[in-house]
């Protein structure tokens, strides 16, 4: 929909059918009778089916007479390739409905492998904003992480075996049509995933509210998001059968995709992006390990968001700190405590690689809405002080 605030621009925010709560990963065949889906391609990875939540979705879906085949081949950081692999199971079997069970990387690979099913080509086609011309396959997300929020978004990450770089596909069309979000299903993940994750829901949400794209719509969602992940992530950390932080986080992650989605994110990300690609690092990791370092350097562009960020972590900024720097300790005391360490040398990151590091992450579209312009120089400059 179109919203229009005086004095802004018209905005269009855009979320899926949400349905959260325990037991609706059971209701996916419910929504594929609704669909008239005859045959479910399901996309997962095999750490997902080795929980049970798969089986839940595959009953359901059975008992709707809905058809199930199962694709698992589906790695951290999804390839080309897989999505590539997906869509030729996806087609072999005439699947007319697609449902990922699992983390942001099966339902990163379900996205590309519904687009291209309608579209046609590979989903490196479609790099970029708004490239992708027919809607794809109907999609039903049920997601098993709390933090990447593929489930609420129009983004699509696809790793890019080639040139060894993380593309970002952006349209309404990779939105999906129904979220079912089971908090409970979340109890699977070790403490360094819910962390990973975790930060990575923190990542959306200060992205989201520093973001150009940022208006009164995303931004109470993003200040919410945050103050959730302050209040509920230490405690999901430290006990993973806590069900109270698990809903916590949960809500967090709603509330952090549908801000990112619609105000989009910015250098945290482009830069990411581009890690993980080198690397195949895990991108919630590469995020907390860039977010004090991209704070202090677009502070003097957003200094009072930051500080409000800061207050909704628990920080009181201090009359001498710079730009962005309440942020930056509130995220730094938070990482501390989830033990994951700093700097990007540690997941293998070198001085060596940071020019070409930089050239990507300058292409990548999430710079359209940093909060300052960012030149290659002073995103390598950004690599550098986060090394």
């Amino acid at each position: 929909m179109i919203i229009r605030m005086a004095g802004t621009a018209p905005r269009r925010f855009i979320v899926p059918e949400l349905v959260y709560g325990k037991g609706c990963l059971e209701l996916a065949g419910r929504f594929a009778r609704a669909y008239e889906a005859r045959s479910a391609l399901v996309v997962t990875d095999p750490g997902v089916l080795a929980t049970g939540c798969v089986d839940r979705v595959l009953d359901s879906l059975e008992a709707a007479g809905s058809a199930p085949t199962v694709f698992e081949a589906v790695s951290p950081n999804p390839r080309s390739g897989q999505v590539a692999a997906g869509l030729e199971l996806c087609l072999a079997k005439d699947c007319d409905l697609v449902v990922a069970v699992g983390g942001g990387s099966p339902m990163d690979c379900a996205k590309g492998i519904a687009v291209c099913a309608t579209n046609g080509g590979s989903i490196l086609d479609y790099e970029g904003i708004d490239q992708i011309p027919r809607p794809s396959l109907p999609l039903i997300c049920a997601p098993t992480t709390a933090g990447s929020a593929a489930d609420q978004s129009q983004f699509a990450i696809i790793s890019d075996e080639a040139r060894k770089v993380k593309i970002a596909v952006v349209s309404k069309k990779v939105v999906p049509d129904l979220a079912l979000v089971d908090p409970s299903a979340t109890r699977s993940m070790g403490k360094e995933l819910t962390a990973a994750v975790g930060m990575d829901a923190l990542c959306h949400a200060a992205e989201a509210y520093v973001s150009l794209g940022a208006s009164p719509f995303t931004d109470l969602p993003a200040l919410k998001a945050a103050s959730l992940v302050a209040a509920f992530l230490p405690r999901a950390f430290a006990d993973g059968s806590d069900d109270a932080a698990r809903e916590g986080m949960a809500r967090a992650c709603i509330f952090a995709g549908q801000a990112f989605s619609n105000a989009s994110l910015g250098l945290v990300h482009a830069m990411a992006h581009a890690l993980g690609g080198l690397l195949d690092a895990p991108h919630g990791l590469c995020n907390a390990l860039l977010l004090e370092a991209v704070a202090l350097a677009n502070g003097p562009a957003a200094a009072g968001r930051y500080e409000e960020l800061a207050r909704a972590l628990g920080e009181e900024p201090r009359p001498a700190d710079p730009p962005g720097a309440a942020f930056a300790r509130a995220v730094a005391r938070l990482r501390e405590l989830l033990g994951m360490g700093s700097g990007i040398a540690r997941i293998g990151a070198r001085a060596e690689d940071i020019a070409a590091l930089a050239e990507n992450a300058s292409r990548d579209p999430c710079m359209a809405t940093n909060p300052r312009p960012m030149s290659v120089a002073e995103i390598a400059e950004v690599y550098a002080r986060a090394l």
